[in-house]
């Protein structure tokens, strides 16, 4: 209602009537209100939260692996993870984090700076390759990277002590340096042929580069493998003039099968011979007096020994006179009480239609005549200031170790076997030792070297120019050395640890590191006094025969106890499977032998090769391939003849004559195989 009262110049004034005051039953609509105000505020906060993190996401993601601050995981073109890595020396800033094309790259970690990035290199079609790099800017700080291993089987790495195939970890292990070392008497250690690469079941290879100061642990609990980057505490050294910060650097990558990716990988990152050794190291025994006759071997023993070899008819690539024919380790003129007329000896040998190898190894004891020389004219490995020479302990004595990163040691050292071969016309050389366990923890050498198995590489780079017959032990980065390259010693014992289960396992991991030409040491073992299954004096005859049938499938054999030393059943299946190497196996594997200076590919293959999505393959250590169609089932059990034998799918033939048509693997049940049988299988 509206009231009319006087107002000035002759208007009026409307008067609204006052208005009421809230009742306490609205205050409730108020809080709701700025209620909905706050939630509609979080919500758009939210919201432009979960966008910048779906950016972020979006930034840490490259083709198929995925970044976070812990770590990265890689997924196939299916979507399954295939590789896990966990950082285990910091936490990514991620905010420090940026993506500038295929490169992912961080500057930070939670406490301090450092240099990190993932690359993706897309090499062909069927391969993703990733190059990840972790390096620190402060000195003496590890990196370490964990590896899951749980979502696949793996292969590679390192020969050991007791071999398996795939890799079997049990146990926990700290980090420990990853070099060259004598398995046979530090049996924990890497062995004497390694490389930092590792291949898996579900089609993913890891190869660290050859700059990284690499350590290696694992954790059989976790499932993991620690891959460590570090200076402290550790035989690897920085390159002289630069602080100890440490780098772990490395390529990942995935393909289609376990096979394609290691063809890859072996033509992108190793190295590959450049000829094939002597035919006749492939087609003829070796044979060896050290087995049979160890150190006591003398000028009548050889002689006998080789007189034997033509008695029983049997052929032989070369002879080979091992420890000990000098008076000190380290002299290279042979001792005349043992030897009291080698040249006529050597004449005798020739005559009769043998060549001769020799053993040597790059230690000179101190009580040999040519140790002052060596410390004269600075040949040895020094310790780590660089005055004095560096003595060593070896399965021989104490004695000093040539540096054969000195251009004046390696002169000297090939002098000497020069000498040899023209005084006494010795064909080749067995290399013996080159693994870095015997070098000081620290050290110096002419040429610096920041890995230790480096010295490795230029020992092993001695046996070039006798390349045709030589014989090496050790090996790193060596595959272009170009000869026969031997596990280490093997006991005549039948199991895992250095015995007869462990020769296939070996050899497959040699092969898949890419030493092609592998010599499978003695057949029997070397007969080491209580490390012999049977009278300790011989093998056990039916290890022996087992023994001899497996290395009948290798690509070279070495006898040095002869078959005539049991009976004349021995020798009869001594000749059987000689033979049998000569006319089956010796042109299959020269023929693979050729293809290998191109393709790097195996020639004694595991049966994955042919069957990679199977299985049951990925699990087998006791069959193998030569080639893709010749498989071979040696029997590995003492008293037994019969085992099971797993047929990949394909159209087999066995070597009783038996036909297997078969679209889907098959497992033979107690299959029948005699003392002197070996079964063998060929893919038509």
């Amino acid at each position: 209602m509206y009231q009319v009262v006087p107002g000035g110049a002759g208007g009026t004034i409307t008067d609204v009537i006052p208005k009421q005051k809230h009742s306490k039953d609205t205050r409730p609509l108020v809080g709701a209100g700025v209620i909905g105000l706050v939630l509609v505020i979080a919500a758009v906060t939210a919201w432009c939260y979960y966008i910048a993190s779906l950016r972020k996401a979006e930034l840490l993601k490259t083709q198929l692996l995925d970044l976070n601050k812990d770590g990265y995981i890689i997924r196939n073109q299916g979507g399954s993870i295939v590789f896990r890595m966990d950082f285990r020396s910091g936490t990514l800033d991620l905010d420090s984090c940026s993506k500038e094309g295929e490169l992912l790259s961080c500057g930070r970690t939670a406490d301090r700076n450092l240099n990190f990035f993932i690359e993706t290199v897309r090499p062909k079609d069927t391969v993703q390759c990733y190059r990840v790099r972790w390096e620190e800017l402060v000195p003496d700080i590890p990196v370490e990277h964990a590896m899951t291993y749980k979502f696949a089987h793996w292969y590679g790495g390192a020969v050991s002590a007791i071999q398996h195939w795939p890799i079997s970890i049990s146990g926990q292990q700290a980090p420990k340096p990853f070099v060259t070392s004598d398995i046979y008497s530090n049996r924990n250690e890497f062995g004497g042929i390694l490389e930092s690469y590792w291949l898996s079941s579900n089609a993913t290879a890891i190869k660290i580069n050859n700059s990284v100061p690499f350590h290696l642990g694992w954790n059989d609990t976790e499932k993991t493998m620690y891959f460590q980057a570090r200076y402290n505490d550790s035989p690897f050294m920085p390159n002289p003039g630069e602080a100890p910060c440490a780098e772990l650097s490395y390529r990942v990558c995935v393909g289609l099968d376990v096979t394609s990716i290691h063809k890859y990988m072996v033509r992108r990152y190793f190295n590959k011979p450049n000829k094939v050794p002597a035919k006749a190291m492939f087609r003829h025994p070796i044979w060896s007096t050290w087995a049979l006759h160890k150190t006591d071997i003398d000028q009548e023993k050889l002689l006998a020994y080789a007189a034997n070899i033509r008695k029983y008819n049997f052929n032989c690539s070369h002879l080979e006179l091992d420890d000990r024919y000098t008076s000190r380790y380290g002299d290279f003129e042979f001792d005349t009480t043992k030897f009291p007329n080698a040249s006529a000896m050597f004449q005798k040998l020739k005559s009769d239609g043998f060549l001769m190898s020799l053993w040597i190894h790059p230690f000179v004891n101190y009580d040999s005549e040519n140790f002052h020389t060596c410390v004269e004219r600075g040949l040895f490995v020094r310790e780590p200031t660089g005055r004095l020479p560096a003595l060593v302990r070896w399965w021989n004595g104490i004695g000093g170790i040539l540096d054969f990163t000195n251009p004046e040691a390696r002169d000297w050292f090939s002098s000497q076997l020069r000498s040899l071969r023209s005084r006494y016309g010795v064909s080749s050389f067995k290399f013996d030792a080159g693994e870095t366990n015997y070098l000081p923890w620290k050290f110096s050498t002419r040429t610096p070297i920041r890995d230790p198995s480096f010295f490795t590489r230029r020992y092993t780079e001695m046996a070039i120019p006798y390349n045709d017959r030589a014989e090496l032990r050790s090996g790193y980065q060596s595959q272009n050395i170009s000869c026969f390259f031997r596990p280490i010693d093997r006991d005549s014992v039948w199991g895992y640890e250095l015995g007869l289960k462990s020769l296939i396992p070996t050899v497959l991991t040699i092969s898949i590191l890419g030493y092609q030409f592998i010599l499978p040491d003695m057949i029997g073992g070397n007969a080491y006094l209580n490390r012999t299954d049977g009278n300790r004096v011989l093998p056990d005859r039916e290890l022996y025969i087992r023994w001899l049938e497996l290395s009948a499938f290798m690509p070279s054999m070495q006898f040095s106890i002869p078959p005539w030393e049991y009976d004349n059943e021995v020798v009869e299946i001594a000749r059987k499977y000689t033979a049998l190497h000569q006319s089956i196996v010796a042109p299959r594997v020269l023929e693979l032998a050729g293809e290998v200076l191109d393709t790097g590919d195996p020639i004694i293959r595991p049966l994955w090769w042919i069957a990679t999505g199977d299985e049951t393959a990925y699990k087998i250590d006791s069959q193998f391939l030569i080639g893709d169609d010749l498989m071979v089932a040696p029997v590995l059990e003492p008293g037994k003849q019969e085992r099971d034998i797993y047929l990949p799918t394909g159209h087999w033939i066995s070597y009783k004559g038996e036909r297997y048509d078969i679209k889907k693997p098959r497992h033979l049940t107690d299959y029948p195989v005699d003392l002197d049988e070996i079964a063998y299988f060929v893919w038509v």
